[in-house]
């Protein structure tokens, strides 16, 4: 323990005995489930228990079910009518609460997922500020809505409105700011929301439950804890949700929407796998390409969704791109979180090390090497990243988002190549495309954005800025995330309609000088 510096020691077990239900932390006394870190906080190695979470079922589920429904009351709920200046009141005093929460936040995502220290620091504080962007959007998209048009005869005010009541279940690699990116605009539109925390970095959000419970309305949040087969699907069943928000695996996403009774009523939010590419032409700035391949296959380990899983590499520059690139790997250092200078840190899922094995052991059957010296090397936490070359069809590890440390590189002669591997393969979330002669990069962005929906040029894969829209096509994604799209997927445009007749245009008139109404109004917030 001498180690671990003391500010991110584990002194106390969290044991989370409480849940949030219309606005009420209650009590849990029921089952629990032990939650480990798989990092070891003694000398000889073995996980660390963190703490428990309760383990709950279709008791819980329903009561959530229908504290939200009554929350949305069928749109006649405080939450759903309240004004838009209100809702960003209760947003503002929750984001104020949250901050005071960062050091707890930061060191449980440590010792959860085993993300850095400086990768955890940047993960909550990004989280904020998406949120503070998040209110600013809404303001902005409430300011261009705030007015009457006339066209042919009729007066109409177009605004948007929550659809209603929101499953909301995040990933464990961004248990904080992708489950946000889900969780407030769905809240900020008004729709009350039911949310299950990822099956690692759980504990993280119990230091947030108050500010969740003093900030908004009973009912507008409720939180569960347990496997998502015994509480998501009960929820899904009851038919009463009208938004999947998911990030995380498309079988699940299936597996939940073939639960709901009324499929054709569900609306659909899902970022789900990619498998993006790396395209490596032959004039590219290779220490740049090298350096953003590294950093875009292994940040956190290649745990995300928008890591480089694949590298195409063209022949005549794979010999020394493979070298350099090998070296360049092995340089990466392990360690614990919190030390400094790390960039691989131990894996949050015990059964990963053994996965990436089986890869590894499946690539080489079918003719690929390990070029790498530490490639695969294993630790009781870990495996070290493994670059794979050459990499064919026939290996799994070619179509597989892998979702951990192993780098699979092929070569291409012509650029119909990977352009025909990716047109083929089921997803389409982003690639990254290394060159500069704008007579080769020209006609093949033009061909890309067709493929994929976001083209990075000399850089890897990402999610951010915020502002930007993420999404995917084919298997990647449904629905567009950003500051400004994520509102409008959690929302649906609806309006107030009159002809244009002076007895209408009175009422109109009497309704705007009284502010009796939440929905026809012209107030601009600052």
């Amino acid at each position: 323990m001498n180690t671990i510096p003391q500010e991110f020691q584990i002194n106390s077990l969290l044991n989370q005995d409480t849940y949030l239900v219309n606005g009420e932390l209650k009590k849990w006394t029921g089952k629990t489930t032990p939650v480990y870190s798989t990092i070891s906080s003694t000398e000889k190695y073995e996980p660390t228990l963190l703490g428990s979470i309760p383990f709950m079922g279709e008791i819980e589920a329903m009561e959530a079910v229908n504290a939200a429904s009554e929350a949305f009351s069928n749109g006649q709920g405080e939450w759903p009518t309240m004004k838009v200046v209100d809702r960003i009141k209760c947003m503002e005093n929750f984001v104020g609460q949250m901050k005071a929460t960062r050091a707890e936040v930061v060191k449980l995502l440590m010792w959860e997922i085993g993300k850095s220290l400086g990768d955890s620091e940047k993960e909550f504080d990004r989280t904020v500020e998406y949120i503070y962007d998040t209110i600013e959007s809404y303001k902005e998209l409430n300011a261009r809505s705030a007015h009457f048009s006339k066209v042919q005869g009729v007066n109409a005010m177009v605004r948007r409105s929550p659809l209603g009541i929101v499953l909301c279940l995040g990933p464990y690699n961004y248990p904080l700011n992708e489950t946000f990116s889900l969780l407030i605009p769905a809240i900020i539109m008004g729709n009350p929301v039911i949310f299950k925390p990822a099956k690692h970095g759980v504990l993280l959000i119990s230091p947030l439950l108050e500010a969740f419970r003093s900030s908004f309305p009973k009912g507008a949040i409720n939180i569960l804890y347990g496997r998502g087969r015994e509480v998501a699907s009960p929820v899904m069943k009851s038919g009463k949700v009208d938004i999947l928000a998911l990030i995380g695996n498309s079988k699940s996403a299936i597996a939940l929407q073939d639960q709901h009774p009324n499929k054709n009523r569900l609306r659909l939010v899902l970022g789900l796998e990619a498998k993006n590419p790396a395209i490596i032409l032959p004039e590219a700035d290779l220490d740049l390409a090298i350096s953003e391949c590294i950093a875009g296959s292994l940040s956190f380990n290649g745990q995300r969704c928008t890591a480089l899983k694949i590298l195409y590499v063209h022949e005549s520059i794979a010999d020394e791109f493979n070298k350099r690139f090998s070296d360049k790997v092995d340089s990466l250092v392990f360690g614990n979180p919190w030390e400094k200078g790390v960039s691989l840190t131990p894996l949050p899922e015990q059964e990963k090390p053994a996965y990436i094995q089986e890869l590894i052991d499946d690539a080489t059957s079918h003719g690929a090497k390990v070029i790498n010296a530490k490639g695969g090397q294993h630790s009781e936490n870990y495996i070290f990243p493994a670059v794979l070359f050459p990499v064919n069809k026939k290996m799994r590890v070619y179509s597989e988002e892998q979702f951990g440390p192993v780098v699979p590189i092929m070569t291409f002669k012509d650029i119909q190549e990977p352009l025909n591997d990716m047109a083929e393969s089921n997803y389409g979330q982003q690639v990254s495309l290394f060159g500069k002669n704008i007579k080769t990069i020209a006609p093949l962005i033009d061909s890309l954005v067709n493929l994929v929906s976001r083209v990075n040029l000399n850089s890897s894969c990402q999610r951010g800025p915020d502002v930007f829209p993420f999404t995917g096509r084919k298997d990647s994604a449904v629905g567009t995330l950003s500051t400004n799209d994520a509102l409008r997927s959690f929302s649906i445009r609806t309006f107030v309609a009159s002809k244009d007749i002076d007895y209408n245009n009175k009422i109109l008139q009497d309704l705007l000088n009284s502010k009796e109404s939440n929905f026809i109004n012209t107030d601009y917030i600052l």
